[in-house]
């Protein structure tokens, strides 16, 4: 029985994992907006405005969703994100954490 469980539970795991996957493919699609101040490659040529390339996925999604929430603030940030859904954020996320 425990072993049954364990399998049911380690496939629903994988399964889970697998359908909320973000798409790095999706996220490059909608970093065209975010080009203009971070680079097409997520490296910024300006110092004031952050590279974004290289970045920790859950690091870059906390923020997106941190200027979106209000919790952090910067004009230009927050109206970008004020835009983005929950799967945007994700796919950003992973397509500059993969650079």
């Amino acid at each position: 029985m425990k072993s049954s469980l364990f399998v049911l539970l380690t496939a629903l795991l994988f399964a889970s994992s697998s359908v909320l996957a973000a798409d790095a493919a999706a996220g490059k699609a909608k970093s065209v907006i975010c080009a203009a101040c971070h680079g097409p490659s997520g490296v910024s040529v300006n110092p004031i405005w952050p590279n974004l390339a290289g970045q920790k996925e859950q690091y870059l999604a906390k923020q997106l969703k941190d200027f979106r929430a209000g919790t952090r603030k910067d004009p230009l940030m927050s109206a970008q994100a004020a835009a983005l859904s929950d799967a945007d954020i994700a796919n950003l996320a992973a397509y500059f954490s993969s650079k």
